[in-house]
Parts: C-alpha cells; sequence; structure tokens
C-alpha cells in the first residue's frame, strides 16, 4: 500500500500528534494538563443549543443538505457583517456555508492551484495553509511574520517570481498562534498587492469576536477594494465555542465563491442544516452577551499566564486578541520542539512548539487559554518549577 506523493510532502499533522501524546501520558497514570490545543473548554451558549434542539427535531433539516445553503444562515452571516464590520454581503451570491474553516481553505486550494502555481502564506500559521497548497499541486511561499512589524509579513520582500506564480494569499488577524492583530495600513496594502498581481486573498478570520482591553478587530472586507480581491473565512468556532459543530461561511467575491461552490459540489455535501440553524441563532444580536462573558474569562486567564510567565523571567506581550499566548523559549535549548518535548516529560504540561507553525515560529511556544483557571495557574507553576 503506497501513499500518494503529494500526501508524503506533508508532515504529520501537529495536533493529532499532541493528541497522542496526551493519550499515551494520560493511559499511563500521568496527571497532564494540556495547553497545545485550542479547543475552548466551557459549553457552547445556551442559545446556540436551544436553536439547535428544535432544528434537529425539524424533519425539513434531516435531507441531504445543499452546499449553497438555508437561507437563514446566509442572511444571518450577512446580517451580522452589517451589523458588527460595516459590510454589505449579498446573502444569495456572496455568502455560502462552510464544514468548518479548515476544510473551506482546503478547498480553495483545489479550486484556485494548478500543478506549479504559488501559494503565499503567512509563517508561522495555521498549518493548512502550506499543507493545502501541496495537496493541490502547488507551492507553498512563505511570508515570514516579523516580530519587529507587530508579526506582520513584509509585503516588499515576496520574491518577485514567487509573485508572478502566486495565485493565492493567506493571511490571518488576529493572528494564530502569535495573538497579533492587524497594524493601521496592512489590509491596504493586501488589496493594493493583490489587485496588482491579480491575487486571490484568503482572510481567515477565526478570532475576530474573541479580544480584549477594548480592542475591537475589523474585517478584512471592510478595507475599500478587499471584496474584489478577495474572501473571508468566518469561523463561530472559537469566537461562539463552537469547534465540534464544523461551522463557517466563505464570504466576499461572488466569483471566488461561485468557483468554491463548483468544487464543493463535487466533492462532498454541504452543512447539516440544524448546525446551520444553530449558526444562525448564534449571529443573532442577543448573543453578544455572552461573547462579552466569554472573552471577560479570557482576559482573566490571559492575565494570570502572563503575569506567571513573567515572574518565571520569560517576557510576553499579552496579547489583545485570540486564545494564545505567544511567548519565546527560554535560554538553553536548541528549539522549540526540544524545550516542548522537555515540559511534557519533565512537568506534565503540553505546549505547541512554534517551529511546527512554520520556520519563522522557532524559537517561540503557544499556550492555549483553553482551560479552567486553576489547571492554568498549576500549568505555568510547573513551567516555572523547571
Amino acid at each position: 500500500m503506497r501513499p500518494s506523493k503529494r500526501l508524503e510532502q506533508i508532515p504529520p499533522y501537529l495536533f493529532a500528534q499532541l493528541e497522542r501524546k496526551i493519550a499515551e501520558k494520560r493511559t499511563a497514570g500521568v496527571d497532564v494538563i494540556s495547553l497545545g490545543i485550542g479547543d475552548p473548554d466551557t459549553p457552547t451558549f445556551a442559545p446556540n443549543v436551544a436553536a439547535a434542539q428544535l432544528a434537529v427535531e425539524d424533519p425539513s433539516t434531516h435531507t441531504d443538505p445543499t452546499n449553497r445553503g438555508r437561507s437563514e444562515f446566509r442572511e444571518a452571516v450577512a446580517a451580522f457583517y452589517e451589523r458588527r464590520f460595516g459590510v454589505a454581503l449579498d446573502p444569495e451570491t456572496e455568502v455560502m456555508p462552510a464544514i468548518g474553516a479548515k476544510e473551506c481553505i482546503f478547498n480553495l486550494n483545489l479550486a484556485f492551484l494548478d500543478p506549479g502555481d504559488v501559494a503565499l502564506a503567512s509563517d508561522p500559521g495555521y498549518p493548512v495553509y502550506t499543507g493545502g497548497p501541496l495537496m493541490a499541486g502547488g507551492e507553498p511561499v512563505l511570508m515570514g511574520l516579523v516580530p519587529e512589524l507587530g508579526f506582520v509579513p513584509d509585503l516588499e520582500a515576496i520574491p518577485a517570481r514567487a509573485l508572478e506564480r502566486a495565485k493565492l494569499m493567506f493571511i490571518n488577524y488576529p493572528n494564530n498562534p502569535t495573538g497579533a492583530v492587524v497594524p493601521d495600513g496592512l489590509f491596504r496594502s493586501v488589496v493594493e498587492l493583490a489587485a496588482a498581481h491579480d491575487l486571490l486573498v484568503v482572510h481567515d478570520n477565526a478570532y475576530s469576536e474573541t479580544t480584549f482591553d477594548g480592542y475591537v478587530a475589523p474585517s478584512f472586507l471592510a478595507t475599500p477594494g478587499a471584496k474584489e480581491v478577495g474572501v473571508e473565512v468566518f469561523s463561530l468556532s472559537k469566537g461562539y465555542n463552537m469547534t465540534g459543530w464544523r461551522c463557517a461561511a466563505i464570504v466576499g467575491n461572488a466569483e471566488a465563491i461561485a468557483q468554491y461552490w463548483r468544487l464543493k459540489s463535487n466533492v462532498d455535501s454541504g452543512l447539516f442544516e440544524a448546525v446551520q440553524l444553530a449558526g444562525a441563532a448564534a449571529l443573532a444580536p442577543d448573543v453578544d452577551e455572552y461573547v462579552r462573558a466569554m472573552n471577560a474569562v479570557y482576559t482573566r486567564r490571559r492575565d494570570l499566564v502572563c503575569d506567571a510567565l513573567a515572574r518565571a523571567g520569560v517576557r510576553v506581550t499579552p496579547p489583545k486578541a485570540t486564545i494564545y499566548i505567544w511567548a519565546p523559549v527560554p535560554e538553553g535549548f536548541a528549539s522549540a520542539a526540544e524545550y516542548c518535548e522537555y515540559v511534557l516529560e519533565q512537568a506534565a504540561v503540553v505546549i505547541s512548539p512554534g517551529g511546527a507553525f512554520g520556520p519563522n515560529g522557532e524559537g517561540f511556544f503557544r499556550i492555549s487559554l483553553t482551560a479552567p483557571d486553576d489547571r492554568l495557574l498549576e500549568a505555568v507553576e510547573r513551567l516555572r518549577q523547571l
């Protein structure tokens, strides 16, 4: 049995490896604290669950869903974008459900890349930004996120030959894994670059609703000209505690969404309609209070972890968004992977090595805030004792 050559190009998925290591340790009786995977530990908000319960009882949701999606979901997404971001979307042509952001981002590679084409990918970044192009026969070209610039790419440093062959660009703010927020002017520069080089920009908008200290994250599509060159993938996973529901939407450029729809209609089916109705309920204004309450929890956890790391001698800037802390690896370790392995073996704490998110992530590690306060504090105390 021989796997395809394209599959052999893909390294083992980081989070699958972490899950295996956690299971092995716990089977051996070790009290492992996992801060490696960004999966919210608190329940999905009550209105979302209630809407899903009603929808599941409705026989109209039991049939095979179309990829185009229910009008209730598309209209709810459009109304949310208008209210939240000031972005007008046509629910008929500029909104389509996706079975989670990961599926959507991967399938965009199949829809737009031919062998030899380039996808410009943020580094460090979500692994599908680089794995997806490889699986589609394309080539990922890394755009290093520069710490001195606030973890944003230096667009002028992109090689000219890569720009000539590029068809996609993946960006993500608020940013995973660094927690960075978009600086003024970056989205405008991206729009100008995409227009000049005929690129489709894919903005992964997974964390816009998880923000702190009064920061309000913008949509890429609110930038003048963005809808002409790009799409945004909006996920309900993190901001609405719906990771397991696999509920997302692709919004923006109607032509790009039509091509995504064309691909999807040939490779899979649509999002379960009860989940779409739960997602529509989640985007209603009365759920905003649940989002604010969840962000207050993450703010408290962020401060607990950052304060504890500071006492342990690890310098870290508290992020204004996301559910992650991005911190430098202490001196004395050859790599982030070596440090994270050491932490797992000596302290039974799982953290993510920055290098797993791309070469530019080397020298950093990521802590997820998706654990109760007492477990977070215990984990950081274990790190301090090392």
